[in-house]
Parts: structure tokens; sequence; C-alpha cells
């Protein structure tokens, strides 16, 4: 067992983090309607669902759900392949609504990255490092 093939983000809003990711950030998906009971998004590499926090909750522990808010220790990644794509990134996210939690500047790691939080409070890192390559399938390669 060695991949993720999908990360489920557990949303209280569904048309709201639709929005946010398809028409904000542009995250391709053949969902048009309103309140889907899922939302799958086609992303390069690994993919990306919307799903009813409630209902994943249930899914988890139908008799004691979870229902944990705030920073869970997880955060998710855009890995950009410029400074300048970074500083793009989060000019469409806060045009989109997200909060920018930290302006992209350059880290202690030697890259340049920047964070962000979603309309459910995920959040994500914008990151760019000179350092990394990607393959064919537009995944990262770390060395």
């Amino acid at each position: 067992m060695n991949r993720i093939n999908l990360i489920t983000l557990g949303v209280r809003d569904i048309n709201k983090s639709l929005g946010f990711y398809r028409d904000g950030l542009g995250f391709q998906t053949s969902v048009n309607e309103d309140n889907p009971a899922i939302v799958f998004f086609n992303n390069a590499g690994t993919k990306l669902a919307l799903y009813p926090l409630d209902g994943l909750a249930k899914d988890i522990n139908e008799k004691e759900p979870p229902n944990g808010y705030g920073f869970s220790g997880i955060t998710l990644a855009y890995n950009a392949r410029s400074i300048e794509e970074v500083d793009e990134i989060i000019k469409k996210v806060e045009k989109a609504g997200g909060i920018i939690e930290k302006s992209p500047q350059r880290v202690f790691w030697g890259g340049y990255s920047g964070y962000f939080i979603d309309p459910d409070g995920y959040y994500w890192e914008v990151a760019y490092s000179e350092n990394w390559d990607f393959d064919e399938n537009d995944m990262l390669i770390i060395k």
C-alpha cells in the first residue's frame, strides 16, 4: 500500500465548497447540479472529493460520529512550478473567498510558500521549490 487515490473533505455547505473549488479555483468536475450527494474533481494525481461533513462523520461511526473542527494537524498542498505561480494561486484563492493565513514568502527550507484556509477551515499550502520536478503525470518528484 503505497499510494493515496482519493482525499475526501467533509464540508458543511457542499454548494459553497463546490463554488469555491470549481468556480473560484478552477478545479474540474462534471458536477453541474445543486446539492450534489458527492463531488469528485478530476485533478492530475490524487483525486479530491467533497462530501457532506455530517454524512462523512456518520460513515466513520454512525453511533458516535466525530465532530472536530479547526486545525486537525493535516494540511493539503498545491506544489507550483514557479514563485509567480504561487502568487497567482494565492490571488485566485483570495478572489474566490478563501482566507490567506500566511502570505507567500521565502521559508526556512529554502522554498517559497504561503497558506490559505478554504470555506470549511481546511488549510492548504501553496509552495514552490527549485529542487522539485514533476513527472509525465504531473506528480511531484522530491529529490
